[in-house]
């Protein structure tokens, strides 16, 4: 089975900064990978790169088997999910969604109504975007990442906002998505949520891959060995404070 994901030596240079230097990835199919690094760290812009919203100064990449130079090819095989979501206000959820079914050319009726019953919006589904909650509307846009069931989810802070209740439904779905064939790049920067979901870690930090392993492991390592220690100084180690439960 060919990789998800591969690059090599893919690299973004803004001016006179390198955002990401010489990235050599290899990610299995049906996988998850978690992304780990600080704020700022250049994942945001690795995964532009990989969905073809940003060209690469140097180096290539091939996600599902096609270039990233070649974004027609791409696009159908792929959703993103960026930390803030294009949701419509104007819009209901349902008309959101059927409009997000129409843009990809797919009949999803019927898998729009069972993922809005699985999220819990199904009662909720008439009213306007505009008026949910942060959770409500994270939830819409994950629907929307995977309504046409592409091969390779990406998802960028997908729990960031979320009370418990709310991201623990959004892990769960995580964990759905590769039993069901698909392969997840999640960035975070928070450790639990990759410990929970991820197969392999990857550990960027100032544009660098500086480290890369199970979670167990890099876990391990990381209690032990200080210079990854100072690899994670801005990266949590706790899940957000409780937020109120929301719908």
């Amino acid at each position: 089975m060919r990789p998800a994901i591969e690059t090599d030596g893919l690299t973004k240079r803004f001016d006179d900064t390198t955002v990401v230097s010489n990235l050599e990835l290899t990610v299995p199919s049906e996988s998850v990978y978690g992304f780990l690094g600080p704020n700022g760290a250049g994942k945001t812009t690795t995964m532009r790169m990989l969905t073809t919203l940003t060209p690469p100064t140097s180096g290539t990449a091939r996600v599902a088997g096609h270039s990233i130079a070649d974004r027609d090819a791409v696009v159908p095989h792929i959703g993103y999910m960026p930390e803030e979501p294009p949701l419509y206000d104007e819009l209901t959820a349902r008309e959101q969604l059927q409009y997000i079914a129409g843009l990809r050319n797919v009949e999803a009726d019927d898998r729009i109504e069972t993922l809005l019953r699985r999220f819990d919006l199904l009662d909720d589904a008439d009213e306007r975007v505009g008026t949910y909650s942060k959770g409500m509307k994270q939830k819409t846009a994950l629907i929307q990442t995977v309504l046409h069931e592409p091969d390779v989810v990406f998802l960028d802070e997908p729990t960031s906002g979320l009370d418990p209740r709310a991201a623990r439904t959004v892990r769960e779905l995580i964990s759905e998505l590769t039993a069901d064939g698909m392969t997840v790049f999640l960035s975070t920067h928070i450790l639990p949520v990759v410990e929970e979901l991820a197969d392999t870690v990857g550990v960027l930090y100032d544009g660098s891959l500086v480290a890369e392993d199970s979670p167990e492991r890099l876990t391990h390592r990381a209690e032990k060995e200080q210079t990854l220690e100072d690899v994670f100084l801005d990266v949590t180690s706790e899940e957000p404070a409780p937020a109120p439960v929301e719908r």
